[in-house]
């Protein structure tokens, strides 16, 4: 069977977003499907459209199902999980800059109205972590809205058990940071997916 991978984008993301095409074709040489899928309404998203969609795109999951999020896509990822019937389980998932109770930097007023519902409401961490026994979860030390400082490391770490990366000066991962190779993701995808790097 096919392995398969869904890669979200963040807010204000796009499917041709710095690495994201990258990793695409990467993860397609080595004979994974690969989806990345632009998220409705990407500059004002919403966990009542974005989770319905990821689910809909997903359709029957099984443990050859990998996912990918950036930063917002993190949490979707998350609450898709949360959802899934008891027993389900997917492959893995690489977490980059993701957060889920805190937000640092300086949002605007209309930002701070769009991230409040994705802060608030919550997720049932223990039940995320019964749909899969293969987390990382990916930092930047220079990370302005996920501070290493702040409590989300801790978070991905202790409640859902995952493998923790530093990676040094990505800034938060996204378009703007100029990051248009991952490596460590591609890495820790095909370890996770138990998939040879010359194949």
């Amino acid at each position: 069977m096919k392995k398969r991978v869904f890669i979200i984008h963040g807010w204000s993301g796009y499917p041709e977003e710095g690495w994201l095409p990258w990793l695409k074709r990467e993860l397609e040489s080595k004979g994974f499907k690969v989806q990345v899928p632009a998220m409705p309404e990407t500059d004002h998203p919403k966990i009542e459209v974005w989770v319905p969609f990821l689910t809909k795109l997903v359709g029957k999951v099984d443990e050859n199902t990998y996912f990918v999020g950036h930063s917002i896509g993190c949490q979707t990822i998350m609450r898709y999980l949360e959802g899934l019937t008891k027993g389900v389980k997917v492959g893995g998932v690489v977490f980059v800059a993701g957060w889920v109770r805190r937000l640092d930097g300086d949002l605007s007023r209309q930002e701070q109205l769009i991230a409040r519902p994705w802060l608030e409401t919550p997720i049932d961490l223990n039940e995320v972590a019964t749909h899969c026994n293969n987390f990382v979860a990916v930092f930047s030390d220079n990370d302005k809205w996920v501070r290493l400082a702040g409590e989300n490391k801790k978070i991905f770490q202790e409640e859902l058990g995952a493998k923790i990366i530093v990676e040094k000066q990505k800034g938060h991962f996204s378009g703007e940071d100029k990051i248009t190779k991952l490596p460590v993701v591609l890495n820790e995808l095909l370890r996770i997916a138990n998939v040879s790097e010359k194949e």
